[in-house]
């Protein structure tokens, strides 16, 4: 059974309780060393500092430059202290440290040395060569997902396990009737309220400003990683090229990946496109979902799908309009899918243990959104809908795979998450389910 987190910590007094806070500090209690990564401006720091508000805590950004330069000059000496945990904000702009981080960590193994935050995936820069492997733990923090800006655990995944879609008291209207989202008019429609959130993304800094300072923000977010994070894990030569780049992955989300593709709108050597594409990743901007490969289907697609983590910054780098993409079946489909991994990717990310989200297509066509693998052998399968009407049609992919690509009597659910109102059951173990099941108490 899966077992949902149900003490979410907060980040600080007044602030937004994040899913992954009870993971962390359980995390400290039993490994030396704790990395918690995520994307710049995502609340790595605000997380951390509310941990480095104990007295037995040091706290060190380098973002600090007369801290950073100690770092580079003397790494053995920076990281030198007493029995306290110690927190360095942006570890991947010291690499050197981790080398004297293993030191420490090997002469004194006590549990809940240090906690190390990143911007950038430390294990991709070409600087480092210490893994810290068997004394590190690492957590992955997202920007805000719907449920944690309404106050509530992540359930849905036990839900979907137990088939009990009772009483989701949280509805669409969660988000907008929240301090944080009430900048618009109340939405018509559960679909408008979706768009309203996925345009806006899940970054703490734009939870609070108008619609029209939203985009804004992403650009000018976007412009500093350009003219500063990117330095500190790979040589990008080209700047012109990459925000180029960053625009057809805007567009190119929730797709299957095809380099080839990808590359013939942009005048880059395919080795030059791949390193460039590793390093946004790395900077948690686009994330690749691995195919469902639990088969020897012939048929199976090997293809990763590539998504752009924030739909925030999907919608601000195509500069699309709520007015309009409310009306396009393409973008909103898009938009949707990409708000629904978001949501699925941190309920994941704030479970104790380990589960698998893939996607699912073959060659006829055959398509699941997301395939979600549990500890305890379930397999969950969910489609997206951007629409409110759902109908027996929209699980013939759900009931196929259920058929044809698991062993007999295998534990399946299938979940057509839409943005209609109600729960319906559409045969055994297959449901239809408000969205709103995703951030709902």
């Amino acid at each position: 059974m899966i077992t949902p987190v149900t003490r979410p910590v907060p980040a600080q007094k007044s602030s937004i309780s994040r899913w992954i806070g009870s993971e962390l500090l359980e995390a400290l209690k039993s490994r030396r060393v704790v990395v918690l990564a995520g994307a710049r401006q995502c609340g790595k720091t605000t997380l951390s500092k509310m941990i480095a508000h104990a007295p037995d805590v040091i706290y060190r950004t380098l973002d600090d430059a007369a801290l950073l330069s100690a770092a580079i000059a003397d790494p053995h000496g920076f990281v030198a202290h007493g029995p306290e945990l110690m927190v360095i904000d942006e570890i991947q702009r010291a690499p050197a440290l981790l080398q004297a981080i293993k030191k420490d960590v090997d002469e004194n193994t006590a549990p809940g040395r240090f906690l190390l935050t990143g911007s950038a995936n430390i294990q991709s820069s070409p600087r480092v060569t210490e893994s810290l492997a068997g004394r590190v733990a690492h957590l992955r923090l997202r920007p805000f997902s719907a449920g944690e800006l309404a106050g509530v655990s992540p359930t849905f995944l036990d839900r979907a396990a137990r088939e009990d879609w009772a009483g989701l008291h949280a509805g669409f209207t969660a988000l907008t009737s929240s301090s944080l989202t009430a900048q618009e008019p109340l939405p018509l429609s559960g679909k408008d309220v979706v768009l309203i959130q996925a345009m806006r993304g899940g970054y703490p800094e734009v939870q609070r400003l108008p619609a029209k300072g939203v985009r804004r923000w992403h650009l000018d977010y976007i412009a500093a990683l350009m003219a500063r994070d990117l330095q500190d894990i790979a040589n990008i030569r080209r700047k012109d090229s990459m925000a180029k780049l960053l625009e057809v992955l805007a567009a190119w989300s929730c797709k299957l990946m095809d380099v080839s593709a990808i590359g013939t709108q942009l005048a880059l050597a395919r080795p030059t496109l791949e390193s460039y594409i590793n390093a946004l990743e790395s900077l948690f901007l686009v994330e690749r979902v691995r195919p469902w490969a639990k088969s020897d289907y012939a048929r199976v697609s090997k293809q990763d799908k590539l998504v752009m983590t924030d739909t925030g910054l999907v919608a601000s780098l195509l500069r699309w309009q709520f007015d309009k993409v409310r009306l396009d079946a393409d973008q909103s489909g898009k938009l949707v899918e990409g708000f629904v991994f978001a949501q699925l990717a941190s309920h994941i990310d704030a479970q104790e243990e380990m589960y698998g989200l893939t996607h699912y297509r073959d060659r006829e066509q055959r398509e699941i959104d997301f395939v979600i693998d549990t500890p305890d052998g379930m397999t969950i399968g969910v489609e997206v809908k951007a629409g409110s009407a759902v109908g027996l049609d929209s699980f013939k992919h759900l009931s196929w795979f259920r058929e044809r690509m698991l062993e007999k009597n295998a534990p399946f659910r299938g979940v057509v998450l839409y943005t209609g109102d109600q729960v319906l059951r559409f045969g055994e173990h297959m449901w239809a389910v408000p969205m709103h099941g995703l951030w709902s108490s």
